[in-house]
């Protein structure tokens, strides 16, 4: 059941020492203060989730509707708005604002983010095909992908078939990861390996749906 959530950018990866003077891989990513912009409730739009935004945006530079979007609710404007869906919304208030602090150190999240795209990419690396034999026959066809369809009957190429084709710029979510450390003097928030996306991507944190009891963030 995830009930906090939080919105950051991806800054890199680095290590850093534990306590057993272990080296731990970590993920770093910029999580600026939210504000609560608008509270999605089961009862008027049929699911529950936080409407946030972060950073700082002229009203002036923005279109009359999404300006005024902020100026009902007196929240400061931002650069763009971020839903957060959560399992439980009663605890939050429209203005209130979320920081990296929310989070345990030590608990377990999912992260969500949008993977680095890879272009264009045959079925061996899109995929993980063996390719076909190296010899005895096979002529230039080493790494395609074989036959793709069935013969007079049913005619076609069945949807889902696995094929060449642009790889990555996916939604990516990871579960279970470990929260490192939390620094909220200059909101940073560590996170034990690898998270989904490129350097300056966007990236949704929440306690983690599935963690084991007494594991959550």
């Amino acid at each position: 059941m995830a009930t906090k959530a939080i919105v950051g950018s991806k800054l890199g990866m680095t290590q850093i020492w534990d306590e057993d003077r272990k080296v731990v891989p970590v993920t770093v990513l910029q999580v600026e203060p939210v504000r609560v912009v608008s509270i999605k409730t089961p009862e008027r739009d049929g699911y529950r989730a936080l409407q946030v935004t972060f950073g700082r945006k002229k009203a002036s530079k923005m279109t009359k509707p999404v300006a005024g979007q902020f100026a009902t609710v007196d929240v400061e404007p931002g650069p763009r708005l971020v839903e957060l869906r959560l399992d439980d919304v009663s605890e939050y208030s429209v203005g209130q604002e979320l920081g990296v602090d929310i989070l345990i150190e030590g608990g377990l999240i999912d992260v969500t983010a949008v993977s680095k795209g890879k272009g264009f990419a045959g079925v061996m690396k899109r995929h993980g095909f063996a390719g076909q034999r190296a010899s005895h026959g096979a002529h230039k066809v080493h790494r395609a992908p074989g036959a793709i369809g069935a013969c007079a009957t049913p005619s076609r190429v069945f949807k889902g078939q696995r094929m060449p084709g642009r790889t990555g710029g996916e939604k990516v979510t990871t579960l279970n990861l470990e929260v490192v450390r939390t620094d909220s003097e200059r909101n940073l928030l560590l996170i034990k390996g690898a998270v989904p996306g490129p350097k300056g991507g966007l990236v949704l944190v929440r306690n983690a749906a599935k963690a084991p009891a007494g594991k959550g963030a």
